[in-house]
């Protein structure tokens, strides 16, 4: 029986343009998760397809597999796995479709979409891809009926489901990537070819749906998958001689032990983001196989690399860094930086951490600059790919400055005087509004500069409460010390009217009038609170316009002065410098006029070219090798070059708009800073 039913399981490899045909009809079952891929995940994803495709011009891209309860002569297909990808490829269609002047390129790219019907074939017009039932409307208005301008418009705060919430925003994180990437239709079409003739997708199908969860279960099984790094240690230990095969295989499972399977295999992706310092486009392992196995040898990948990153990690991780002096002080700026809701900042504190294991002094400078800068980047939201840029520009100063030391430390980890005007505006606007993870941070981080160390902050029950209710009754205290509803909604959800609490919200108490509230609510029952933000409120008689402002300048100073956000007042030299890097090269610079960009002494070109190099850059490549001027991939001196794309062509080995990838420190591009 079980052999009757897998003979009925196909898998085929198609291009998008058969993903998105009549051949197709997708729908979501009802006992699936609605759709849940974030603005991050959707970035990704267009990242990763916008890279391969600026640098391969061959090669097609694989996207993964789906799985399908599906009969071979039936279009009609219930979606186990793959819901997440194909809502994603639609409101990308979406997006290309709205986005196309040519009337006809639009019409094209909307029949993947929905089938517009045939008669003839017997085909009625109808979407491709269904959602649950309660997003299908939505989804159908707005995404496949291409409604792109009203979807916008809409008031994330009346969207009843997250799935809707999830479309919009990432609908808006696509939009803004086309605009900033794509100028005019000869470009936009380009990349859609790409996209239906070049990217694959595996449909493993089966009409049975036991035999389909099968499919899905086994697919997904960590304990069944390899993982990445089991395939590189084969590699690895199968090319150390036959005498120290036992030995090393005997430390690589010591260091695996030490941090799990899943922990070590963060420990290579952070090794390859150290090696590559760019966004992933392969798989780890063939990353790790191109980048870092070719150049390094297997004993020394293991005691140079392996065996001083994995001890890092575990202290980072853990928040036990060991030393003699300033053990403490860093491992609580550890537990802060573990606090934020992503690990981008782990392979430059591994690297650092593994070089400078004796220099607590150092250390400690390293560890509160990080810190500092990775609280900038969730406060103010900054996404997947600016984060990973922030950090690239530290990884590359540091591989250029093995030497630095705290009397001639790293650059790159400082904020720019731009970034600090931006945190300080951020943290002196709408905390309340910003998403929980980010109000809790920023929150818990203010009160813990001010605690004494008597405060916990990994409750589990943790809210914030405003002071001066949402919305307070109409009689009572509130709307006599709060006359001017203006100001009222100007201060409501600073951070000056918020008070850390851990006990549920008791919606009765929240329009309390303030002196029940501070006895009733604010207060345990020892007459204090554990927070001291909220034990500064209870201390306050009143609570008016005038001590909200007061208090608002106070906290603000606070941040600022933990997180030295005073302008440093930077040189013009600094302020102007411009920063490259990929496929190997990293490179600095800054535009000398309208059209000249110089490059300086010491940058680095990419080790080889792509066939898309336009054959002028070419030929600049090969001359300033012949005359010297670049020597071992490297800038002997400094060069002009007549523009910003030519220079960064030249440098990437790769097309390259220069206004859109020259950047500064904080992420503002050539374009983006008025060049």
């Amino acid at each position: 029986m079980s052999n009757a039913v897998s003979s009925k399981i196909t898998g085929k490899e198609y291009p998008l343009s058969k993903i998105f045909s009549s051949d197709f009809e997708y729908h979501i079952p009802g006992y699936q998760r609605p759709y849940a891929w974030t603005e991050d995940e959707t970035g990704d994803l267009f990242n990763d397809l916008y890279g391969f495709f600026q640098t391969e011009n061959t090669e097609n891209f694989f996207l993964g597999s789906i799985v399908l309860i599906k009969d071979e002569q039936d279009r009609y297909a219930d979606v186990i796995d793959g819901q997440q990808r194909l809502t994603t490829l639609s409101i990308l269609f979406a997006v290309l479709a709205d986005t196309f002047d040519n009337e006809d390129y639009k019409v094209d790219c909307k029949k993947y979409l929905q089938e517009k019907g045939n008669v003839l074939e017997g085909i009625e017009a109808q979407p491709r891809l269904f959602l649950k039932e309660k997003d299908q409307p939505f989804f159908h208005k707005y995404i496949q009926n291409i409604q792109l301008d009203a979807l916008g418009q809409l008031d994330p705060a009346l969207l009843d489901t997250e799935a809707k919430l999830h479309i919009q925003k990432n609908c808006a994180v696509l939009r803004k990537s086309f605009a900033e990437m794509f100028s005019n239709d000869d470009d936009r079409l380009r990349f859609t070819q790409f996209l239906l003739t070049r990217c694959y997708l595996v449909v493993v199908s089966t009409p049975s749906q036991e035999s389909a969860f099968r499919i899905f279960t086994v697919m997904n099984s960590r304990g069944l998958d390899l993982l990445p790094t089991d395939i590189i240690k084969s590699t690895v230990i199968g090319s150390l001689p036959k005498e120290k095969q036992q030995e090393y295989t005997e430390k690589w499972e010591g260091l695996e032990e030490l941090t799990g399977r899943d922990g070590f295999n963060e420990v290579f992706t952070h090794t390859r983001t150290i090696f590559v310092k760019e966004r992933q486009k392969k798989t780890l392992r063939e990353e790790f196989e191109e980048y870092i196995l070719k150049t390094v040898s297997p004993k020394r990948l293991i005691d140079d690399y392996l065996v001083p990153y994995t001890n890092a990690y575990v202290q980072l991780k853990d928040c036990e860094f060991t030393a003699t002096h300033h053990a403490d002080e860093v491992n609580g700026l550890l537990f802060w930086l573990n606090k934020t809701n992503n690990s981008d900042w782990m392979p430059p504190a591994i690297k650092f951490l593994a070089e400078h294991p004796n220099d607590s002094e150092y250390v400690l400078w390293f560890i509160r600059k990080l810190e500092r800068l990775a609280s900038y980047l969730l406060v103010t939201a900054q996404d997947v790919n600016h984060r990973v840029d922030r950090y690239k520009w530290l990884l590359v100063e540091m591989e250029g400055r093995p030497d630095s030391t705290l009397t001639s430390p790293l650059r790159n980890i400082e904020l720019t005087d731009w970034e600090k005007e931006h945190f300080r505006q951020t943290l002196d606007g709408e905390i309340y509004t910003m998403t929980a993870q980010r109000r809790n941070y920023i929150i818990q981080r203010l009160d813990s500069f001010m605690s004494d160390g008597g405060a916990s902050y990994n409750q589990k029950l943790f809210t914030i409460e405003h002071v001066l209710p949402q919305h307070p009754p109409v009689h009572g205290s509130w709307p006599e010390l709060w006359p001017d509803e203006q100001e009222r909604m100007y201060w409501l959800n600073r951070i000056a009217n918020l008070v850390p609490l851990t006990r549920q919200r008791n919606s009765a108490a929240q329009n309390y009038g303030f002196t029940t509230k501070k006895e009733k609510y604010f207060q345990s029952k020892g007459g204090t609170s554990s927070y001291v933000l909220t034990t500064q409120v209870i201390n306050e008689p009143k609570w008016t316009p005038d001590v909200v402002k007061k208090r608002q300048e106070t906290l603000n100073e606070v941040f600022a002065e933990k997180w030295e956000l005073s302008p440093s007042r930077q040189s013009e030299t600094d302020e102007g410098l411009f920063l490259l890097a990929g496929r190997g090269s990293s490179a600095m610079g800054y535009p000398i006029d309208k059209d000249c960009f110089l490059i300086l002494k010491g940058s680095r070109i990419a080790p080889d070219v792509t066939s898309g190099l336009p054959q002028n850059y070419v030929e600049q490549r090969k001359t300033l090798l012949e005359i010297g001027i670049v020597q071992s991939n490297v800038f002997t001196e400094d060069h002009v070059f007549t523009s910003a794309s030519a220079a960064a062509s030249i440098i990437l080995g790769r097309s390259s708009n220069g206004r859109r990838e020259w950047a500064k420190l904080d992420g503002r591009t050539l374009a983006q800073s008025g060049h």
